[in-house]
């Protein structure tokens, strides 16, 4: 593991992974788990520092392509990348799922 790798992860809050080892937590390997959790938890300097380390298309990408994200951090996503609403995985499954209360 070079030492970038273990750079972005000791630079972000461990709480936000909780269910996982961080000595041994691969920056790369576990990209899409890094980038969900800042997103969803992380500070807008974390959040800089994850775009940074990554890439804005590798963020992006692994964004849209998330089955779950709160609606407080889609749509902070949605207007940090200027991206519509539909373009992410999450939104389109849940306009797509069975409303029961409107059954």
């Amino acid at each position: 593991m070079s030492e970038g790798k273990l750079n972005i992860v000791n630079e972000l809050s461990h709480q936000y992974f909780w269910d996982t080892d961080v000595k041994k937590l691969d920056a790369d390997h576990s990209r899409r788990l890094v980038i969900e959790r800042v997103f969803s938890l992380g500070t807008l300097e974390e959040i800089r520092r994850v775009i940074d380390y990554y890439g804005k298309p590798a963020v992006v990408e692994v964004l849209t392509g998330l089955n779950y994200l709160d609606p407080k951090t889609l749509h902070f996503a949605a207007l940090l990348f200027d991206i519509p609403l539909n373009s992410f995985k999450c939104y389109k499954r849940r306009r797509s799922g069975p409303q029961h209360w409107n059954s």
